[in-house]
């Protein structure tokens, strides 16, 4: 907190995604899902592929930028370079990393990760009732590979964006690690 004689101010930030946060979040989403299905069934259209694949589509893409920035954070920060069996290689674009595009990735990641648990949450609502229905209606039965494809897509994009989030982080350092700054008084 930062205080300006008797005027307090907060500073912006940006705390990890509460694991709660996403629990309940996918819960509220399943009972949302299981009350449409069961009572709205024959007015829902058949469930589909694409929305699988297109989620899952972001989670390739959200681990893919994950894996860039934590590698880049890393050189950046010289620890790949202390890790036994590594050889330090420089930095792909060869300069910083963008403190603004850190930031919109970490915001990116933290509506992606709530984003991924409401239609975890969604499929997981679906999907007991589609096995219960199957076997007495075909629809139902039709319904179900893409429900678990939708599932396993959006549990994907949910970790891809926890994994996005972690990347974003500054590393811990240790105080032995940091060198010493130079005291040339004269």
């Amino acid at each position: 907190e930062y205080r300006v004689g008797s005027v307090s101010e907060r500073q912006p930030s940006l705390r990890p995604t509460d694991p709660a946060t996403l629990v309940v979040a996918g819960l509220a989403a399943a009972a949302v899902a299981w009350l449409l299905i069961s009572n709205f069934y024959q007015d829902l259209p058949p469930m589909i592929w694409p929305p699988a694949v297109i989620i899952a589509g972001l989670a390739a893409f959200e681990a893919v930028v994950a894996r860039q920035l934590w590698m880049s954070i890393q050189r950046r920060d010289g620890m790949l370079a202390r890790q036994p069996g590594r050889r330090a290689t420089p930095d792909a674009a060869g300069g910083p990393v963008e403190p603004l595009a850190v930031a919109r990735y970490a915001v990116l990641a933290k509506a992606s990760s709530v984003a991924g648990a409401i239609f975890a949450g969604l499929y997981a609502g679906f999907l007991p009732w589609l096995l219960i229905e199957s076997g007495r209606l075909s629809d139902a039965a039709d319904d179900i590979p893409p429900t678990v494809g939708g599932l396993v897509a959006s549990v994907l994009f949910m970790v891809a964006a926890i994994w996005l989030e972690h990347a974003c982080r500054v590393p811990e350092h240790d105080d032995e690690d940091r060198p010493e700054p130079d005291h040339d008084v004269t």
